[in-house]
Protein backbone atom coordinates (compact mmCIF):
# COMPACT_ATOMS: atom_id res chain seq x y z
CA UNK A 1 0.00 0.00 0.00
CA UNK A 2 1.40 3.38 -0.94
CA UNK A 3 1.65 6.26 1.52
CA UNK A 4 -1.06 8.23 -0.31
CA UNK A 5 -3.49 5.30 -0.53
CA UNK A 6 -3.00 4.66 3.19
CA UNK A 7 -3.64 8.33 3.91
CA UNK A 8 -6.85 8.45 1.92
CA UNK A 9 -8.08 5.21 3.49
CA UNK A 10 -7.73 6.78 6.93
CA UNK A 11 -11.36 7.24 8.11
CA UNK A 12 -10.39 10.42 9.97
CA UNK A 13 -8.67 12.03 6.97
CA UNK A 14 -10.57 15.09 5.74
CA UNK A 15 -10.87 14.95 1.96
CA UNK A 16 -13.10 18.03 1.68
CA UNK A 17 -12.61 21.66 2.56
CA UNK A 18 -14.09 22.76 5.91
CA UNK A 19 -17.74 23.71 5.82
CA UNK A 20 -18.65 27.35 6.47
CA UNK A 21 -20.35 27.62 9.85
CA UNK A 22 -23.55 28.97 8.33
CA UNK A 23 -24.05 25.76 6.34
CA UNK A 24 -24.12 23.73 9.56
CA UNK A 25 -26.74 25.89 11.24
CA UNK A 26 -30.22 24.44 11.42
CA UNK A 27 -28.91 20.96 12.19
CA UNK A 28 -29.48 21.32 15.96
CA UNK A 29 -25.78 22.01 16.46
CA UNK A 30 -24.14 24.65 18.66
CA UNK A 31 -21.75 26.68 16.49
CA UNK A 32 -18.40 27.52 18.06
CA UNK A 33 -17.84 31.26 17.43
CA UNK A 34 -14.30 30.77 16.10
CA UNK A 35 -15.67 28.81 13.13
CA UNK A 36 -17.24 32.07 11.93
CA UNK A 37 -13.87 33.79 11.52
CA UNK A 38 -12.84 34.75 7.99
CA UNK A 39 -9.57 32.91 8.62
CA UNK A 40 -10.13 29.91 10.90
CA UNK A 41 -6.45 29.00 11.43
CA UNK A 42 -4.89 30.97 14.33
CA UNK A 43 -1.48 32.69 14.11
CA UNK A 44 1.40 30.23 13.91
CA UNK A 45 -0.87 27.29 13.11
CA UNK A 46 -1.19 25.09 9.98
CA UNK A 47 -4.26 23.14 8.98
CA UNK A 48 -4.02 19.35 9.06
CA UNK A 49 -6.51 17.03 7.37
CA UNK A 50 -5.52 14.16 9.69
CA UNK A 51 -6.32 13.69 13.37
CA UNK A 52 -2.92 13.41 15.06
CA UNK A 53 -2.52 11.53 18.35
CA UNK A 54 -0.62 13.36 21.09
CA UNK A 55 -0.51 12.83 24.85
CA UNK A 56 1.86 12.92 27.82
CA UNK A 57 2.05 9.26 28.82
CA UNK A 58 0.26 7.11 26.22
CA UNK A 59 -3.27 5.73 26.26
CA UNK A 60 -4.24 4.44 29.72
CA UNK A 61 -6.21 1.26 30.26
CA UNK A 62 -9.65 2.17 31.57
CA UNK A 63 -12.16 -0.32 32.93
CA UNK A 64 -15.50 0.92 31.59
CA UNK A 65 -17.39 -1.11 34.20
CA UNK A 66 -15.81 0.89 37.02
CA UNK A 67 -15.46 4.22 35.17
CA UNK A 68 -16.61 7.17 37.26
CA UNK A 69 -16.96 10.88 36.59
CA UNK A 70 -16.97 13.08 39.71
CA UNK A 71 -17.58 16.78 40.26
CA UNK A 72 -16.27 18.28 43.50
CA UNK A 73 -14.86 21.41 45.09
CA UNK A 74 -16.80 24.67 45.30
CA UNK A 75 -20.20 23.25 44.35
CA UNK A 76 -23.46 22.95 46.26
CA UNK A 77 -24.13 19.34 45.28
CA UNK A 78 -21.07 17.15 44.55
CA UNK A 79 -21.99 14.41 42.11
CA UNK A 80 -20.62 11.19 40.61
CA UNK A 81 -21.80 9.21 37.58
CA UNK A 82 -21.06 5.77 36.15
CA UNK A 83 -20.55 5.62 32.39
CA UNK A 84 -24.10 4.36 31.84
CA UNK A 85 -25.47 7.19 33.98
CA UNK A 86 -23.29 9.72 32.19
CA UNK A 87 -24.59 8.63 28.79
CA UNK A 88 -28.17 9.23 29.99
CA UNK A 89 -27.56 12.94 30.64
CA UNK A 90 -29.02 15.52 28.21
CA UNK A 91 -26.73 15.80 25.20
CA UNK A 92 -25.73 18.46 22.69
CA UNK A 93 -23.71 18.62 19.47
CA UNK A 94 -21.04 21.26 18.86
CA UNK A 95 -19.46 22.29 15.55
CA UNK A 96 -15.92 23.48 16.31
CA UNK A 97 -12.31 23.71 15.22
CA UNK A 98 -9.48 22.11 17.21
CA UNK A 99 -6.11 23.81 17.69
CA UNK A 100 -3.08 21.98 19.10
CA UNK A 101 -0.27 24.03 20.67
CA UNK A 102 2.19 21.96 18.60
CA UNK A 103 0.98 24.12 15.68
CA UNK A 104 -1.62 22.04 13.86
CA UNK A 105 -5.32 22.81 13.56
CA UNK A 106 -8.04 20.33 12.63
CA UNK A 107 -11.05 22.23 11.33
CA UNK A 108 -14.67 21.10 10.91
CA UNK A 109 -15.37 18.76 13.86
CA UNK A 110 -18.74 17.81 15.32
CA UNK A 111 -18.57 16.74 18.96
CA UNK A 112 -21.41 15.11 20.89
CA UNK A 113 -21.75 14.95 24.66
CA UNK A 114 -22.92 16.86 27.72
CA UNK A 115 -22.64 20.65 27.83
CA UNK A 116 -20.44 21.96 30.63
CA UNK A 117 -23.29 24.31 31.49
CA UNK A 118 -25.43 21.25 32.22
CA UNK A 119 -22.94 20.12 34.86
CA UNK A 120 -22.97 23.63 36.31
CA UNK A 121 -26.76 23.44 36.57
CA UNK A 122 -26.73 20.00 38.21
CA UNK A 123 -24.05 20.65 40.83
CA UNK A 124 -24.68 24.34 41.54
CA UNK A 125 -21.37 26.17 41.25
CA UNK A 126 -20.66 28.47 44.19
CA UNK A 127 -20.03 32.17 43.42
CA UNK A 128 -16.45 32.00 44.71
CA UNK A 129 -15.51 29.36 42.11
CA UNK A 130 -13.37 31.12 39.48
CA UNK A 131 -11.37 28.21 38.02
CA UNK A 132 -11.78 24.54 37.15
CA UNK A 133 -9.21 21.77 37.41
CA UNK A 134 -9.90 18.87 35.03
CA UNK A 135 -8.66 15.51 36.30
CA UNK A 136 -7.85 12.63 33.97
CA UNK A 137 -7.29 8.87 34.13
CA UNK A 138 -3.79 9.02 32.64
CA UNK A 139 -1.61 8.83 35.73
CA UNK A 140 -3.01 11.83 37.58
CA UNK A 141 -2.81 14.25 34.65
CA UNK A 142 -4.60 17.58 35.18
CA UNK A 143 -5.21 20.87 33.41
CA UNK A 144 -6.67 24.16 34.63
CA UNK A 145 -9.23 26.48 33.03
CA UNK A 146 -10.81 29.84 33.83
CA UNK A 147 -14.43 29.20 34.64
CA UNK A 148 -15.64 31.50 31.85
CA UNK A 149 -13.91 29.31 29.25
CA UNK A 150 -15.18 26.13 30.87
CA UNK A 151 -18.75 27.47 30.81
CA UNK A 152 -18.65 28.78 27.23
CA UNK A 153 -21.65 27.68 25.18
CA UNK A 154 -19.49 25.50 22.92
CA UNK A 155 -17.68 23.64 25.75
CA UNK A 156 -18.73 20.08 26.54
CA UNK A 157 -17.70 16.72 27.96
CA UNK A 158 -17.74 14.71 24.73
CA UNK A 159 -18.27 11.03 23.98
CA UNK A 160 -18.55 11.25 20.19
CA UNK A 161 -16.63 12.85 17.32
CA UNK A 162 -18.15 13.21 13.84
CA UNK A 163 -20.93 10.81 14.80
CA UNK A 164 -18.72 8.01 16.15
CA UNK A 165 -17.58 7.13 19.69
CA UNK A 166 -14.28 8.80 20.57
CA UNK A 167 -11.60 6.07 20.31
CA UNK A 168 -9.26 5.47 23.25
CA UNK A 169 -6.22 7.05 21.60
CA UNK A 170 -8.18 10.29 21.20
CA UNK A 171 -9.40 10.38 24.79
CA UNK A 172 -12.39 8.03 24.85
CA UNK A 173 -14.64 7.03 26.35
CA UNK A 174 -15.10 10.66 27.41
CA UNK A 175 -12.99 13.79 27.02
CA UNK A 176 -13.31 17.50 27.70
CA UNK A 177 -13.67 19.79 24.67
CA UNK A 178 -13.06 23.54 25.08
CA UNK A 179 -12.82 24.77 21.47
CA UNK A 180 -11.82 28.36 22.26
CA UNK A 181 -8.57 27.27 23.98
CA UNK A 182 -5.62 25.19 22.78
CA UNK A 183 -6.38 21.48 22.69
CA UNK A 184 -4.24 20.51 25.69
CA UNK A 185 -6.99 22.15 27.79
CA UNK A 186 -9.48 19.65 26.28
CA UNK A 187 -8.40 16.91 28.67
CA UNK A 188 -8.41 13.35 27.33
CA UNK A 189 -9.72 10.47 29.47
CA UNK A 190 -11.36 12.89 31.86
CA UNK A 191 -12.58 11.50 35.17
CA UNK A 192 -13.64 14.58 37.07
CA UNK A 193 -13.79 18.31 37.70
CA UNK A 194 -12.75 20.32 40.75
CA UNK A 195 -14.03 23.88 41.10
CA UNK A 196 -11.55 26.25 42.77
CA UNK A 197 -11.35 29.83 44.01
CA UNK A 198 -7.71 30.23 42.91
CA UNK A 199 -5.93 29.07 39.77
CA UNK A 200 -3.89 25.88 40.05
CA UNK A 201 -1.42 24.86 37.35
CA UNK A 202 -1.90 21.45 35.77
CA UNK A 203 0.62 19.05 34.21
CA UNK A 204 1.66 21.04 31.13
CA UNK A 205 1.22 24.36 32.91
CA UNK A 206 3.74 23.27 35.55
CA UNK A 207 6.08 22.56 32.65
CA UNK A 208 5.76 26.10 31.28
CA UNK A 209 2.59 26.11 29.17
CA UNK A 210 0.26 29.09 29.45
CA UNK A 211 -2.26 29.19 32.31
CA UNK A 212 -5.09 30.00 29.87
CA UNK A 213 -4.03 29.04 26.34
CA UNK A 214 -6.05 31.22 23.97
CA UNK A 215 -4.78 30.47 20.43
CA UNK A 216 -6.07 33.79 19.08
CA UNK A 217 -4.45 36.16 21.59
CA UNK A 218 -1.34 37.94 20.35
CA UNK A 219 0.88 37.27 17.36
CA UNK A 220 1.51 33.62 18.24
CA UNK A 221 -1.25 32.65 20.68
CA UNK A 222 -0.91 31.99 24.40
CA UNK A 223 1.50 29.06 24.26
CA UNK A 224 3.83 29.61 27.23
CA UNK A 225 3.58 31.06 30.74
CA UNK A 226 6.21 33.74 30.15
CA UNK A 227 3.79 35.33 27.68
CA UNK A 228 1.77 36.58 30.67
Amino acid sequence: MSFLSGLFNDPDYQKEEPRPAETVEGEDVIISPDTRRQSRVPPGQTRTRKWPVLDAHGTPEIDLATWRFEVEGLVERPQAWSLDEFLQLPSVKVYADFHCVTRWSRLDNVWGGVATREFARIVGIKPEAKFVLALAYDYGWTTNLPIENFLAEDSLIAWSHDGKPIPPEHGGPVRLIVPQLYAWKSAKWIKGLRFLAADQAGYWEEGGYHMRGNPWNGQDGERFRWQG
